[in-house]
């Protein structure tokens, strides 16, 4: 297993966003986690990337313990992540926009960075042409001199992604990757998703409302209604589900369901 969590707690005040929540994410594997609004999905993914601090539980990923890291020694551990709501820099270029994820991996001083050494230029041109292929691997060769805040809602997805691809991750969680996408480019993300696990070895966990995008890529999921794990399983196990089929659709539509094959 690459990544995990046993009996996570987060509340805020009186409100358990997580609770008591335990899952294992298999090394070199698609997974999902879904569940109505409200269920802790991206809470979780806080907790996961350090930008929220668990109440108790254990995060374990790769071997070693996630628990009170902070976003920037996640990342470097092999972690990277999407948003809900897409956080780019807006007014840099697209290009500058994928170089920001490597951060974590440069290995030059403020010296060099100040006096513009050899090293310097080399580590920069490097970094350069590395954002440069992962533009070219997101669909977006071509693009790294626009600004960011001029692109399509679709291909600042992808830059999104990109940037965090060149963090070097093991790890890379994605937060609603297809939200306002649609049919076509829904198709053209899965295409990725399933690319960046096959050709970059990164295993992939994502938080997404698709259904269909859900069924259609992934071989685990977990699901979480109200800060809980109500259910786990294949696709087929979990669209099977009563307790999932009532989270998202409620009581009624199992009464009904269960009439129906009666």
């Amino acid at each position: 297993m690459l990544l995990e969590v046993r009996n996570l707690v987060k509340s805020f005040g009186g409100i358990h966003a997580v609770r008591d929540v335990s899952l294992t994410i298999e090394r070199s594997s698609i997974s999902a986690i879904i569940g109505p609004n409200g269920a802790g999905k991206t809470t979780f993914f806080n907790l996961l990337t350090g930008i929220y601090k668990p109440d108790s539980g254990e995060l374990m990923f790769d071997g070693k313990s996630l628990k009170g890291l902070r976003p920037d020694q996640v990342m470097k551990m092999g972690v990277a992540r999407t948003f809900q709501n897409i956080r780019l820099f807006h007014n840099m270029t697209v290009l500058e926009n994928v170089m920001v994820g490597e951060h974590s991996r440069l290995r030059i001083s403020l010296a060099d960075t100040l006096l513009r050494t050899a090293g310097f230029s080399k580590q920069e041109q490097r970094v350069r042409q590395k954002a440069s292929d992962l533009l070219k691997f997101v669909g977006l060769a071509g693009k790294g001199d626009e600004t960011a805040k001029n692109v399509p809602y679709g291909d600042q997805r992808r830059i999104e992604i990109a940037r965090a691809l060149a963090s070097d991750p093991k790890l890379i969680l994605l937060d609603e990757p297809t939200a306002g996408m649609n049919p076509n480019e829904s198709e053209d993300a899965m295409n990725l998703f399933r690319r960046i696990r096959d050709e970059f070895g990164v295993t992939v966990v994502l938080i997404e409302h698709d259904m269909k995008v859900v069924m259609g890529i992934s071989e685990h999921i977990d699901v979480l209604d109200y800060g809980q794990k109500i259910a786990e399983g294949t696709p087929a196990q979990i669209r099977a589900n009563p307790r999932v089929v009532e989270a998202y659709l409620g009581r009624r539509a199992v009464e009904d369901h269960a009439e129906a094959a009666e």
